[in-house]
C-alpha cells in the first residue's frame, strides 16, 4: 500500500461527516407543507366546521319553521340523514359539473360555456323524444354526442390554435347559447309529455329508502363519478399528464406528453360529463326549458371548484376537495335557509370564501417556491 503524500497527511484528523442542514420548521410552516401534499384538507375541515356551527345553532333550539320545496318540516334538525341528503340532492347537477369544470382548470385554462352545453344537451335529448319519436337511450346518446362535440369544438380552439381559454369559451357560450334558443324556440317541455312517452329521461329522480333518508339515484351518479375521476388522476398516466400540462405545458411537450391530445381528451370529456349532469337533471327538475341557459350553473361550478382548492394556475388540487367544495356551498345555503337568514347573506359568504381559498392557494404555493 503506498504512503499518503505530504498534503494528504494534513486531512488525517479532518472531519468525515457530510455537512447536515435542517430546516426547523415552525407550526404554521409544518401546517403549510401539510396543506401542500393535502389540497383536499382545508375544504374539508372548512365542511366539518360548517356543519357543527349550523348543527349547533340550528338543533340547539329549534326557533324558526322551515320549509323546503313543497314539504313544511317544523323542528327539522340540520345534522340528520334526512337533511344532509336532502343537501346531496340540491347540489347532484352543480356537483357534476364542477367535476367536468375541474379536469379543464387543472389544465391551467377554463370552460365558461360548460353550464350551455349542459342545457343544450339536455334539451336535445328531450326533443329528440318528443319531436323525433326517438327511443330514450337514443336520446340520451344523441345528448351526450353532441355535448362531447361541443367540448371538442372547445379543445380543438384552444390546442390547435393555440387561443386563450377563456376567450374561447366566451365566445361559444354565446354561439352554443343562440343555437340552442334559435333550435328549441325557448319553448319549454313540460314533464307530464315526457313521462307520457318514456320514463327513461327521469331515471336519476327515482328515489330509495337509506337509513331513514330519501337518496336520489342522481346523488349517486355524483358521488361515482367523483370515484372514477380520482382514480383516473391518481392512477392512471391521462390523468397524470393533466397534472403535468397544467402545471409547465413547455416542459411536459419535451418529456413526450402530447399536449394538444391531453388538451382536446379534456374538454372533449369535460362535455360528456356535461351531457351526464343534463341527464340528472331532467331527473331532478322534470320539466326541460331552454330558458334554464340564464340561469348561471357555470358559475356554481367553477365556484365548487375554487372553494374545493383546485389552482386557478393549473397542476394543483384534488378531485375529492371539488366534492367537498360542493358541499360546502350545499351545507351553507341550506343552514342558512333554516335560520330565516336573508339569501344575501349566501351571496356574500359565498365571496368570501371564493377570495379566502384563492389567498390560502397563493400561500400554499410558496412551499414549492
Amino acid at each position: 500500500m503506498s504512503q499518503p503524500q505530504e498534503f494528504e497527511k494534513v486531512l488525517d484528523k479532518s472531519a468525515t461527516t457530510v455537512a447536515q442542514f435542517e430546516e426547523q420548521r415552525s407550526g404554521l410552516r409544518k401546517l403549510q407543507h401539510y396543506l401542500h401534499s393535502n389540497p383536499a384538507a382545508v375544504p374539508m375541515i372548512v365542511l366539518v366546521a360548517l356543519i357543527i356551527f349550523f348543527a349547533a345553532a340550528r338543533d340547539g333550539a329549534v326557533l324558526l319553521e322551515f320549509r323546503w320545496l313543497t314539504g313544511d318540516f317544523e323542528g327539522l334538525r340540520f345534522f340528520s340523514a334526512y337533511t344532509l341528503t336532502l343537501i346531496m340532492q340540491q347540489v347532484a347537477v352543480v356537483g357534476i359539473l364542477a367535476a367536468a369544470q375541474t379536469l379543464v382548470i387543472l389544465t391551467a385554462g377554463i370552460d365558461l360555456a360548460i353550464g350551455v352545453v349542459m342545457v343544450f344537451a339536455f334539451v336535445l335529448m328531450g326533443h329528440a323524444v318528443l319531436t323525433y319519436g326517438l327511443p330514450w337511450y337514443l336520446a340520451i346518446l344523441a345528448g351526450f354526442a353532441l355535448a362531447g362535440l361541443c367540448g371538442w369544438i372547445n379543445g380543438v380552439l384552444v390546442a390547435r390554435l393555440r387561443l386563450p381559454p377563456f376567450i374561447v369559451t366566451l365566445g361559444t357560450w354565446n354561439i352554443f347559447m343562440a343555437i340552442c334558443l334559435i333550435y328549441s324556440a325557448n319553448e319549454t317541455m313540460r314533464e307530464a309529455d315526457l313521462t307520457a312517452l318514456t320514463t327513461g329521461l327521469h331515471f336519476f329522480g327515482n328515489r330509495f329508502e337509506l337509513g331513514g333518508a330519501q337518496v336520489t339515484y342522481g346523488v349517486i351518479c355524483m358521488v361515482l363519478v367523483y370515484i372514477v375521476l380520482w382514480y383516473m388522476l391518481n392512477y392512471t398516466a391521462f390523468g397524470r399528464h393533466i397534472y403535468a400540462v397544467g402545471d409547465d405545458p413547455d416542459a411536459s411537450e419535451l418529456s413526450g406528453i402530447r399536449v394538444s391530445r391531453v388538451l382536446i381528451g379534456v374538454y372533449a370529456l369535460a362535455g360528456l360529463i356535461a351531457a351526464l349532469a343534463a341527464w340528472v337533471s331532467i331527473g331532478r327538475n322534470g320539466s326541460i326549458s331552454p330558458s334554464t341557459v340564464t340561469t348561471d350553473f357555470n358559475l356554481q361550478a367553477i365556484t365548487a371548484a375554487v372553494i374545493g382548492g383546485i389552482s386557478l394556475f393549473g397542476g394543483r388540487g384534488s378531485i375529492l376537495g371539488v366534492l367537498f367544495g360542493t358541499l360546502i356551498v350545499g351545507v351553507m345555503s341550506m343552514g342558512l335557509n333554516m335560520l330565516g337568514a336573508d339569501p344575501q347573506w349566501k351571496v356574500l359568504l359565498t365571496g368570501i370564501l371564493i377570495i379566502g381559498a384563492v389567498a390560502i392557494d397563493q400561500w400554499i404555493r410558496k412551499v414549492s417556491g
